[in-house]
C-alpha cells in the first residue's frame, strides 16, 4: 500500500492562534472555556487534564462560575458577549479572525436591512453565535431547503467551514427562487477551507481511498469526508492511529491522507507512521 499526502493538510493558523493563547494562561483553573476549543478530542482531554473548567457547547446560558471565560475559536454573538461581561467575567477571546469577518458581514447586511441567510450546519456552535444578534434570518444547509422568502432584500453568507460545491449549489437556488428579491452574497468561507478542499480534489485523483483525520464534531473534516463520497473515493474517518481499520485499508494499493483544520501535527505524523508500517509489512510479505 502506497500512502499519499494532501498537500495542504491539518492545523490552520485560528487554531494555532487560539492554542498559543490558552497555551499562556497561568492558572487554568481560574478559567472556563465557553464550549469546546477547537473540535478536536486530544486538545479538549489535554485541556481537561491542565485544570480548565469547560461549558458544555449546548448549555451556554449562565455564567460561569470562574473569574475568567475564554471564548472559543468559533466566537460568541455581541449579545453573549455584553452578558458576560455584564456578569464582571474576564473575556480571554481566541475568536478566529475569519469568523469574526462573518460575524461583521451579518451585522452589515442586518444593519442596511437585508433578510440574512446563512449557509452553514444548523446548531454548530458558529453559525450560533453569527444568529444569535439577528432578527431576520433562516440556516440553510442543503439546497433543498431554500425556498421563496417575503423579503425584498436577501443578504447571503456562509458558515467558515461550509463546502464550496455546497455553498454554489444553494446560491444558485436562491437566485433561482427569489427572481424579484435583491440578492447580495458575501462569500465568508475561510480561505484555509478552500485550500484543504481543493488539495484534497487534486489528491483524490491519485488515489483508491482516503484516511481523513479530524475531531467527530468537526464540520471541515466532515465536509472533506462528503467530497471523498461525492466523487465516489471510499474514506475512512479517524481521530487516531487506534481508529485505523487494517482490514479495510488492506483492500486498497493507494491510500491517500489528509487532515481537517483542528488536527495536532502529532497526530497526523502518528498515523501516518502507522500507514507506512503497514506498507513496510506488505514489502516484507511480499
Amino acid at each position: 500500500m502506497r500512502v499519499v499526502r494532501a498537500e495542504v493538510l491539518g492545523m490552520c493558523f485560528g487554531v494555532r492562534d487560539a492554542l498559543e493563547i490558552i497555551g499562556a494562561v497561568g492558572t487554568p483553573r481560574d478559567v472556563t472555556i465557553h464550549g469546546e476549543l477547537v473540535h478536536n478530542e486530544a486538545v479538549l482531554a489535554d485541556l481537561d487534564a491542565r485544570g480548565f473548567r469547560r461549558t458544555p457547547e449546548d448549555r451556554r446560558n449562565g455564567p460561569p462560575p470562574t473569574p475568567a471565560v475564554l471564548i472559543t475559536a468559533h466566537g460568541v454573538s455581541d449579545a453573549e458577549r455584553g452578558r458576560l461581561e455584564a456578569a464582571g467575567k474576564h473575556l480571554i477571546d481566541t475568536t478566529c479572525p475569519l469568523v469574526r469577518r462573518v460575524h461583521k458581514a451579518a451585522r452589515e447586511l442586518r444593519d442596511e436591512g437585508y433578510h440574512v441567510l446563512v449557509i452553514g450546519r444548523r446548531g454548530h456552535v458558529e453559525v450560533r453565535g453569527v444568529v444569535d444578534d439577528l432578527e431576520s434570518f433562516d440556516v440553510i444547509e442543503t439546497p433543498q431547503e431554500v425556498r421563496c422568502y417575503d423579503h425584498p432584500r436577501l443578504g447571503v453568507i456562509c458558515q467558515t467551514t461550509a463546502s464550496a460545491r455546497v455553498v454554489a449549489a444553494v446560491r444558485s437556488a436562491i437566485v433561482a427562487a427569489n427572481p424579484a428579491a435583491e440578492i447580495r452574497f458575501v462569500d465568508t468561507v475561510c480561505q484555509p477551507t478552500k485550500d484543504h478542499q481543493k488539495s484534497l480534489e487534486r489528491l483524490l485523483e491519485q488515489v483508491e481511498a482516503v484516511v481523513v483525520i479530524g475531531g467527530k464534531n468537526s464540520n471541515n473534516t466532515r465536509e472533506l469526508v462528503a467530497l471523498c463520497h461525492e466523487r465516489g473515493v471510499p474514506a475512512l474517518h479517524v481521530q487516531d492511529a487506534a481508529d485505523l481499520d487494517l482490514a479495510w485499508l488492506s483492500r486498497f494499493e493507494t491510500v491517500g491522507l489528509t487532515a481537517g483544520t483542528s488536527t495536532l501535527d502529532e497526530t497526523i505524523e502518528e498515523i501516518y507512521r502507522a500507514l507506512m508500517g503497514i506498507h513496510e509489512e506488505e514489502l516484507i510479505r511480499r
